[in-house]
């Protein structure tokens, strides 16, 4: 019986991309299945009854979804971000999950670059603002994301510094940037800080009062990584106190309406995370799924694993 690999986004994929997708996957005799828009997680979990791989987005694969597919082998997270996949659930069911990293990381980049010009330039309020060029750029976690920001930082002239606990200094200073020695240095010596990293038990609220508080004056917090490693009410609270600060972020706040009341003119966020929101991230990290799927089924390939065997 034909393999059937499941794409499950309510926020679909770029009809293109679906196309690129199916080729890939009925090349090899496999049967491809698409679900979109579907909008309760009953309806996903009755989707994924009888099939052997499952490529998603932003959709959450809990570990009911886990456990009601009962022929599941492969998830591909279609992104960098895997904290919508229930990881213990695969590992207990043998279900192997994966990532695409680095498919989206001009595309976040590129974001990041276009919310701190709009943040320098006063929100496009008609007033004076300031210029990027020459301006210490922090990145907070050196991975795909980190090092697509350091490259356009470099074109735009910026003093380039980064912080990643497990990235090599050699690494780092390869690139033409200055590694620092802790999240401190970081956030204490510069005038923008970029935001990279991922939800974790231990960086979950890290990105509070006392750290964003090291900022130089007219400090800049750029967030494109994910809301749940900012402690929003001790960030409100410094926003409160330190009139000269501004955050703007890609993943909308659960305090969006008393940040926007109490910082206004200081803070923007987008209505829903847009960092990978564009055509060629959209095609190219469908098309990687597709091709990490083939390669597991025909080799036993688990290069972008994320789970515990």
């Amino acid at each position: 019986m034909a393999k059937k690999v499941l794409i499950a986004t309510d926020k679909p994929f770029a009809a293109v991309a679906v196309n690129g997708i199916r080729e890939i996957v009925e090349a090899q005799g496999y049967e491809l299945v698409v679900l979109e828009k579907y909008g309760t997680q009953e309806a996903l979990i009755e989707a994924v009854a009888d099939v052997d791989a499952m490529i998603i987005r932003s959709d959450k694969a809990t570990k009911e979804v886990i456990d009601a597919a009962k022929n599941l082998k492969v998830i591909v997270r279609a992104g960098a971000g895997y904290d919508n996949i229930d990881l213990q659930a695969c590992t207990d069911r043998g279900v192997v999950a994966m990532n695409t990293p680095g498919q989206n990381s001009n595309a976040v980049a590129e974001l990041a670059f276009g919310m701190m010009i709009m943040a320098v330039r006063n929100f496009y309020n008609g007033k004076a603002g300031t210029e990027l060029m020459g301006k210490k750029l922090g990145i907070h976690a050196y991975g795909n994301v980190g090092r697509n920001v350091a490259r356009i930082a470099k074109g735009i002239g910026m003093d380039i510094y980064a912080y990643d606990a497990f990235c090599p200094k050699e690494a780092i200073k390869a690139d033409g940037v200055t590694p620092v020695d802790s999240a401190e240095e970081l956030y204490k010596n510069c005038d923008v800080v970029s935001l990279h990293i991922p939800a974790t038990p231990e960086t979950r609220k890290s990105i509070n009062y006392d750290l964003v508080n090291l900022m130089p004056k007219n400090g800049l917090l750029v967030n494109t990584a994910r809301k749940e490693v900012i402690d929003e009410e001790g960030l409100l609270k410094l926003m409160e106190e330190r009139q000269d600060l501004k955050y703007v972020t890609d993943i909308m706040p659960e305090k969006n309406e008393e940040f926007a009341a109490k910082c206004a003119g200081r803070y923007f966020s987008t209505p829903k995370k847009m960092g990978a929101q564009t055509a060629e991230a959209n095609i190219n990290a469908g098309i990687a799924a597709a091709k990490q799927i083939v390669a597991y089924f025909k080799d036993g390939c688990e290069k972008f694993r994320v789970n515990k065997k």
